[in-house]
């Protein structure tokens, strides 16, 4: 019942965000598509703070960080080649874009400021925690703030029939089943700490580190909250890479490792890094992943197995 409650405000807001926004005045407007890029950091601090002081309660919380770059590099690497061989058997046609170290730079920049916010939010925890303060934070509500600015976002992104050909689709299923291929390569692993289910849940945020550590936070615990964030916080990271490196020769594969972030944190590496053709790829998996993920992850949080 929880997990209902909470994916319910989730799609809430998004919805609420996406009928609203076109009703909002010019000035609201131009706010929120100026506020939007930053928020995610303002609310990666919080999530970093609130994880700080739970994992103060957490014995050896150091340990979440080995499976956490395991599930990021596997889910990845998993996407990609499930991507590349589905496209190679039934799709050889490919639109290459172009290698640009600036636009590289630029997306490790982004990367760099997302790990100090992190680093921020973790200190103002550390600093709480050794002050002895009970400080009463929850960092939903923010998330909330969060998904209704995309909803309102979404309502001014032109879509076309065309984003729905199978072509495009296969993307994000490419995604899925690569995690889940990868989720089970993990279990083999990790099976003496975490359960199957608590490892496919893990493998289920794509990318959207501020929603996923929030969540398993509020529906297990906090360190499955630490474990989230760091795993999709590496897994952006990896798929940045991937498309830089990559990206140029393998358009689609490259765009399914990098999960629901292809909608916005690597779009621009989208437009570069594969070519402008591959944009309703990005737009459209990201999306769907996006609408997925929270889903999934309470799903199979709730499953036992």
């Amino acid at each position: 019942m929880t997990s209902f409650v909470l994916i319910f405000q989730i799609f809430v807001c998004i919805s609420l965000g996406y009928f609203v926004g076109p009703h909002l005045s010019q000035t609201i407007k131009q706010f929120v598509f100026k506020i939007l890029p930053y928020f995610s950091y303002i609310l990666l601090i919080s999530v970093a703070f609130e994880l700080t002081q739970a994992l103060n309660h957490v014995q050896n919380p150091a340990a979440i960080l080995p499976p956490a770059l395991l599930i990021a590099f596997t889910t990845s690497i998993g996407s990609f080649f499930i991507c590349l061989i589905t496209y190679k058997l039934i799709d050889r046609q490919s639109v290459q874009g172009k290698i640009s170290l600036h636009l590289f730079l630029n997306a490790l920049k982004n990367i760099a400021k997302a790990f100090l916010a992190l680093g921020v939010g973790i200190l103002l925890g550390i600093v709480v925690n050794s002050a002895g303060l009970a400080l009463n934070f929850n960092s939903w509500y923010l998330l909330l703030i969060f998904i209704f600015l995309i909803g309102v976002e979404l309502a001014f992104t032109q879509f076309d029939r065309s984003w729905l050909s199978w072509r495009i689709l296969l993307v994000p299923v490419a995604a899925f089943v690569g995690s889940c291929l990868a989720a089970v390569f993990n279990y083999f692993i990790l099976s003496n700490h975490y359960s199957l289910n608590e490892v496919m849940a893990l493998a289920q945020g794509y990318g959207w580190y501020s929603m996923s550590g929030i969540l398993f936070t509020e529906l297990h615990s906090a360190k499955l909250g630490g474990i989230a964030l760091l795993t999709d916080l590496f897994r952006e990271i990896f798929a940045i890479l991937l498309m830089y490196c990559l990206g140029w020769r393998f358009p689609r594969s490259a765009i399914s490792s990098a999960g629901a972030t292809s909608m916005d944190v690597t779009l621009a590496m989208v437009k570069q890094s594969c070519g402008t053709h591959y944009v309703p790829h990005a737009m459209m998996s990201g999306l769907i992943l996006s609408l997925l993920a929270p889903l999934l992850i309470s799903l199979f949080l709730s499953m036992k197995f």
